[in-house]
């Protein structure tokens, strides 16, 4: 291994073997945000101030609770990617691995959290 040359240890997808993945996986997440958000605003604002009874009719139609369960799962997966890249700069040895595994565990469990709220509602 000492005697590679400088091309040779550059080929590849970087050190880690899967930045491009992951640019291209936060890219994709935040094109459907783009579009999931707004969409999200709009159905969620036509609810605010509705009885419980309302709400409830509300989210029983497929559409608005179709919308809200898909910007709750990208909108964590998203932030989940974000804040690994984060860890992954900013903190190093043991407390990166404990670091990365809590907030997976928070953000796809805030993500669960909110689906059965929604699927709750919904059905």
């Amino acid at each position: 291994m000492a005697y590679m040359t400088d091309r040779k240890r550059a080929r590849g997808l970087g050190s880690a073997k899967s930045g491009t993945a992951h640019f291209w996986a936060m890219k994709v997440s935040s094109l459907a945000l783009l579009v999931l958000i707004p969409l999200f605003v709009f159905t969620f604002g036509s609810a605010l101030g509705g009885s419980y009874e309302e709400i409830l009719a509300y989210y029983a139609r497929p559409f608005p609770a179709i919308v809200a369960a898909l910007t709750l799962i990208v909108g964590f997966k998203h932030f989940n990617d974000g804040v690994q890249v984060l860890i992954e700069d900013y903190v190093h040895g043991l407390a990166n691995k404990v670091a990365l595994i809590v907030m997976t565990i928070i953000s796809y469990g805030a993500a669960a959290v909110g689906v059965f709220a929604i699927a709750k509602l919904a059905l």
